[in-house]
């Protein structure tokens, strides 16, 4: 792919991105518009907003399971491993802001790379269970559920703060709470 034709791409995956996570009746029109590309640029691309929204769909998975590798879950400590995949997959929500619950209902694809993705995360969770990190009489699903929404907080609300000390907040919050 040609650089400009990688640079429209992008621009169009991430404007496309953030305008559906707004207005999922966004056109493709005002999202080629937005990107500052020619609406025919998008469709060469792709058919409609369904196959756009399917492949940022895929590009959020990809650079989630980007985050999963690189935050070494299984062989980091604990500590460690959860800081690092806060502080990267915040970037990562913010570039990428569609809601992942929206994206399991409408691609059977992108439902299973996510479950196996929250199953990753979810042996990381235990493995912090089991090493006493956080406590292990918790429902089950409440920490990940927690984690999640503080991850999101920090992505969507608290936009202003960079991504190391983000990540320094929501684990401190996640391991101790706030009182």
């Amino acid at each position: 792919m040609r650089a400009d034709a990688a640079r429209n791409l992008d621009a169009v995956l991430h404007t496309g991105a953030r305008l559906l996570a707004q207005d999922p009746a966004t056109t493709m029109a005002a999202i080629a518009a937005e990107a500052g590309v020619d609406r025919r640029t998008i469709y060469r691309r792709f058919a409609n907003r369904e196959a756009l929204l399917s492949a940022v769909y895929a590009a959020k998975l990809d650079a989630s399971e980007v985050v999963l590798d690189a935050a070494r879950l299984t062989g980091a400590p604990v500590a460690v491993a959860l800081h690092r995949y806060v502080e990267l997959i915040i970037p990562v929500s913010r570039r990428w802001p569609l809601d992942i619950r929206r994206m399991m209902k409408e691609e059977p694809e992108a439902e299973r790379r996510a479950e196996g993705q929250r199953e990753r995360l979810a042996v990381f969770l235990r493995r912090a269970a089991d090493e006493g990190l956080i406590r292990q009489d918790l429902p089950p699903g409440w920490a990940m559920a927690l984690l999640g929404t503080l991850v999101d907080n920090m992505a969507h609300v608290f936009v202003d703060i960079e991504p190391g000390p983000a990540a320094d907040l929501v684990v401190t919050s996640f391991l101790h709470g706030v009182g």
